[in-house]
């Protein structure tokens, strides 16, 4: 990947998780950290299976940017759930 946006409403869906089998599930949303020394190195900084924001290669991600709306929506949704960061849910 090129750049990140570090906007709110960016989301991530893991693609490879090859490597970091404990740390990012594939098929999973993740919420992205803004930031732009990590995205200037080709990294993305996620907040991942432990619950902390890690910093892995771009391109194990797809991102997708959201409507304000659905992101509130997914905040609520997931803020309840046991997963350690509300966004990795399955897609």
């Amino acid at each position: 990947m090129k750049t990140q946006s570090t906007r709110p409403g960016v989301l991530a869906v893991c693609i490879d998780n090859t490597g970091y089998l404990a740390s990012l599930e594939a098929g999973k949303l993740y919420q992205i950290v803004p930031d732009t020394e990590a995205a200037k190195q080709g990294l993305i900084r996620v907040i991942d299976e432990s619950g902390e924001d890690h910093g892995y290669s771009a391109d194990r991600f797809f991102i997708l940017e959201v409507p304000h709306a659905l992101e509130k929506a997914l905040k609520r949704i997931f803020s309840s759930s046991r997963q350690p960061n509300g966004f990795n849910q399955t897609v």
